[in-house]
């Protein structure tokens, strides 16, 4: 058996993950969201008067993307943006009247999703599988994996050869 006989855990996590979140944006989109809008609405609500820097940060997107988003959500009456009166560099965010509505509106469609996502699957596997997401986090955030990412690949042998044209339709 070599490595190859099976697509290697990052990949096949990676192309799960882009496949889930695809669905789970398509499914905030049908309840009149984005998967953007709805952590930045989330974000926003579990922490009252966040600021903008801590807000991406919550988020995990740099400042200008940020604010794009932001941007457009306050044309939309979703949120507000006010000086922090300490720190006049500092915008606090705050959800209007319509963006608790929006907000109620995508954490059902959100439930919904989670629920079907779970469909079939016992709470104790749920549980082992958590605990598998955060290892491999774990491991991906210690020190020793920048290192093997600069000083891959480690052996040649472990490196398909590449074919001249692309495959298509290739099933892993």
């Amino acid at each position: 058996m070599t490595p190859f006989d099976r697509p290697p855990v990052g990949m096949n996590l990676a192309r799960t993950a882009k496949l889930v979140a695809q669905a789970f944006d398509a499914a905030l989109v049908k309840a009149g969201g984005t998967l953007p809008v709805w952590v930045t609405l989330l974000s926003v609500k579990s922490r009252e008067l966040a600021n903008q820097r801590e807000l991406a940060g919550m988020i995990g997107i740099q400042g200008a993307t940020l604010t794009h988003h932001l941007n457009a959500m306050e044309t939309q009456g979703l949120l507000t943006r006010r000086r922090d009166p300490k720190n006049r560099r500092v915008h606090q965010v705050a959800l209007t009247a319509a963006g608790e509505v929006l907000f109620e509106t995508l954490r059902t469609a959100a439930l919904a999703f989670d629920k079907q996502l779970r469909v079939g699957l016992p709470d104790d596997r749920l549980a082992e599988f958590a605990e598998v997401l955060a290892a491999l986090r774990a491991n991906v955030e210690a020190p020793s994996f920048g290192r093997l990412l600069t000083d891959f690949p480690g052996d040649k042998n472990d490196i398909l050869p590449r074919s001249r044209k692309p495959a298509r339709n290739v099933k892993l």
